[in-house]
């Protein structure tokens, strides 16, 4: 349930690593959030929680993965505050790997606002998000459709050096994401 996510902060672009976890006992569903978000970056937590409920079966979560349990998303660096909605898509990824058993692939980095329908709508600072992954070693970024043309405006050695993914959804998001599911084993 960790997911590396792209953003945008007073020195540039930074990589932020969006944390679930869920504790049993806890009731049902809830949500406890830490690492001082803002309001946008809370409800965006929310509907990724409300995505994630909603479409758990074609993701392949457990029919009572959400029975009894409460759940934590955390983005460390507590003392700095995070706000914005473009955490939408890895809020989600991590919310969706912890509850598939699937883990998050640890070359990709995501940016993006995601809708309670799963679309995934532009977001700001593509450039220096961008650059802020390539310094961090990541190979594969996820962008929104929408943001494609921002594009133009990164160097052309560091988009020579990557790969991007472009989402209108977040199912095109997670098979880029997470690692593929792994088969039981026969019986």
């Amino acid at each position: 349930g960790v997911a590396t996510g792209l953003a945008v902060t007073g020195a540039g672009g930074d990589v932020l690593f969006i944390e679930a976890t869920a504790m049993q006992g806890q009731g049902n569903g809830g949500l406890t959030l830490t690492g001082q978000l803002g309001d946008v970056m809370k409800e965006s937590a929310q509907i990724a929680l409300s995505y994630v409920r909603g479409h758990a079966e074609e993701l392949g979560i457990e029919p009572g993965a959400f029975d009894d349990r409460a759940f934590h998303v955390h983005v460390p660096a507590g003392a700095i505050p995070k706000d914005g909605p473009s955490a939408g898509i890895t809020m989600t990824t991590a919310l969706a790997s912890l509850l598939s058993g699937r883990p998050v692939k640890h070359t990709v980095g995501m940016t993006g606002e995601v809708t309670l329908q799963g679309r995934v709508l532009p977001i700001g600072g593509v450039k220096q998000k961008v650059l802020a992954a390539h310094a961090a070693g990541l190979t594969d970024v996820i962008v929104p459709e929408r943001n494609r043309g921002d594009l133009d405006e990164v160097p052309e050695e560091v988009r020579d050096a990557m790969k991007f993914h472009f989402a209108m959804s977040i199912d095109e998001v997670l098979p880029v994401a997470l690692e593929q599911p792994t088969l039981a084993p026969a019986a």
